[in-house]
């Protein structure tokens, strides 16, 4: 985040954030995850948990710092630049644990969410299915009440963590009859031997994290790890949706940096036709586009932060924490390519990280919603917001020369 915009404490944050990102992280585990010799680094979420750095959101009481989506956007730009895998993983203790601190019971989030923030638990979340995709509540995934336990049986896809987390937060039908978006319950599912990893996927980047496709045979959950109300998952649902976004969000910032840091500082030292490249126009102008891209970034997930540390309007918030989304992803794809055309054939080899974060980057605008369906958000926010405010400032429409010609305005 821009320094004018951050408290005394932000800056203390940020600066613990980098000393982590710096000392303990090794180089060989970033290269191990991308060749797949590491399946799921829960080194990593340990060693974030020994600095209290997971969960920052969450109340001290259960291991948190109690700090706002601000601060914890400050801190996801710093483990952004890590790149996607280690990204996510520690965001999902942010996704989860969202679920979990709001609708979980007492019970629960000593269960689950204390240890995750410790780093003593890992969480994944199920959420896609093979037939689904954007289509959350066309979910098949089906949890029938029996006694005291919930039986699970479905498959999902596409979870992140699936190789090595503790438990799984999953979404699954639970009423047949009911419209969709009332049919649909949350709940934390164990590992267990029910629990099967059918298929590893083989990924063009984000590596390293465990991605596979999950099927739930028979599984019992106990009633008591229902979050919220049975058939109230989607209400769960949207409000999960601003974590998902978030950190989607603010680390595609620290990706998009860490990029256009790699290629500015070569053109400093690369040199052609007696001069270093900075001095074309062709390569600072590229320079000045990713400084206004990563700017334009960070102003707008600042904006959407606050919005919801405010407590804005639902609507206005998930206009705005959409937007973040749609142009922290975009903006951070614009400036890994910006990237690797100023370093030119060099950085289309693994000399250079830039072939790596172009693979990684490449999967945000896809992921925790597709920017399309941001950009379906977004409108429909804006015009609901729209008409229910009215003109309340000037009516420029009326400002027209022949702004009295009430015949020409036709609209049947």
């Amino acid at each position: 985040m821009l320094e004018c915009l951050m408290s005394a404490e932000d800056k203390r944050l940020r600066d613990e954030v980098r000393t982590f990102v710096r000392d303990d992280i090794d180089k060989k585990l970033l290269r191990d995850m991308d060749e797949e010799k590491v399946r799921y680094p829960r080194e990593f979420l340990q060693k974030a948990a020994a600095r209290n750095l997971l969960g920052l959101r969450f109340p001290e009481k259960y291991g948190g710092r109690g700090m706002p989506w601000v601060s914890e956007i400050i801190a996801l730009e710093e483990v952004g630049i890590l790149g996607t895998s280690l990204g996510c993983l520690y965001s999902l203790v942010s996704i989860v644990g969202e679920a979990i601190n709001k609708f979980g019971s007492e019970h629960l989030k000593e269960k689950y969410l204390r240890p995750t923030i410790e780093g003593k638990l890992t969480a994944a979340e199920a959420l896609t299915e093979p037939r689904g995709g954007s289509d959350f509540f066309g979910a098949t995934c089906t949890a029938e009440k029996d006694g005291d336990y919930y039986i699970l049986n479905g498959q999902k896809r596409f979870v992140v963590g699936s190789e090595g987390a503790d438990y799984f937060m999953v979404y699954a039908r639970t009423s047949i009859d009911g419209p969709p978006h009332k049919s649909i319950s949350a709940f934390l599912v164990d590992r267990s031997d029910e629990v099967k990893v059918e298929y590893l996927y083989g990924l063009m980047g984000t590596r390293g994290g465990g991605t596979g496709r999950i099927v739930f045979k028979d599984v019992k959950v106990p009633a008591e790890n229902l979050l919220g109300e049975e058939n109230n998952g989607g209400a769960i649902f949207y409000q999960m949706m601003i974590p998902e976004r978030m950190t989607s969000a603010g680390g595609a910032i620290g990706m998009g940096r860490a990029a256009h840091e790699v290629a500015a500082r070569y053109s400093t030292r690369r040199k052609a036709f007696g001069t270093e490249i900075k001095n074309f126009q062709a390569v600072n102008f590229k320079v000045a586009d990713n400084v206004t891209l990563l700017d334009t970034a960070r102003g707008i997930v600042y904006l959407a932060a606050s919005s919801v540390d405010a407590g804005d309007t639902a609507g206005r918030s998930r206009r705005l924490v959409s937007e973040a989304k749609k142009v922290a992803t975009e903006n951070a794809w614009k400036i890994v390519n910006n990237a690797m055309q100023i370093m030119g054939g060099i950085g289309y080899t693994n000399v250079y990280p830039i072939e790596k974060m172009l693979r990684d980057v490449r999967l945000i605008m896809i992921w925790t919603g597709t920017n399309e369906i941001m950009d379906l958000i977004i409108q429909h926010e804006y015009f609901k917001e729209m008409a229910g405010e009215g003109i309340k400032t000037r009516d420029i429409e009326l400002d027209a020369a022949e702004a009295d010609q009430v015949d020409e305005k036709i609209y049947e």
